[in-house]
């Protein structure tokens, strides 16, 4: 087991097991509530992270004029009904403001894409994901309850 790096937060805390995924940890610490253990100060600590950027797919003047209408038609409708709920006399006036917000959300989101997607001009023609991996996953819980949350775990494995 590795410890979490010294600071306030991880101060007066154990590790107490590992795991290769967070759904494991977490399991674990789920387990100890379930039988009585006090969680509250439990932490689960990322250990070994990393970034990763994985590459969903290639980005074309359609894709980017896509992705920038359909943001832009949820600003228009956002805006047609801020508009419709404060100026908007009746219903159908309302309905007709979501439907113009709509569309020319569309419009300009369309237009913000493609010109978005020029300007890069080549660089960066790919649409990615981003996050945080860990290579595992410690349990640490306050040095008070070491030995019952150890003793518990060692049901789990067992």
């Amino acid at each position: 087991m590795s410890l979490a790096s010294p600071g306030p937060i991880t101060a007066n805390r154990v590790p107490v097991a590992s795991y290769p995924t967070y759904a494991e940890a977490e399991k674990a610490v789920d387990f100890l509530s379930d039988h009585g253990f006090p969680v509250q100060g439990t932490l689960i600590v990322g250990v070994g992270l990393r970034s990763v950027e994985r590459v969903v797919s290639r980005m074309t003047y359609l894709r980017a004029a896509g992705l920038g209408a359909a943001s832009g038609a949820w600003f228009g409708v956002l805006i047609g009904l801020f508009l419709g709920i404060f100026f908007a006399p009746r219903p159908s006036a309302m309905v007709g403001l979501l439907l113009w917000g709509l569309l020319w959300g569309l419009v300009a989101g369309a237009i913000y894409g493609l010109i978005s997607h020029s300007v890069h001009g080549g660089r960066r023609d790919f649409v990615s994901e981003s996050g945080l991996v860990a290579d595992k996953y410690d349990v640490l819980v306050e040095s008070d309850h070491v030995a019952r949350a150890q003793e518990l775990l060692g049901k789990t494995s067992g």
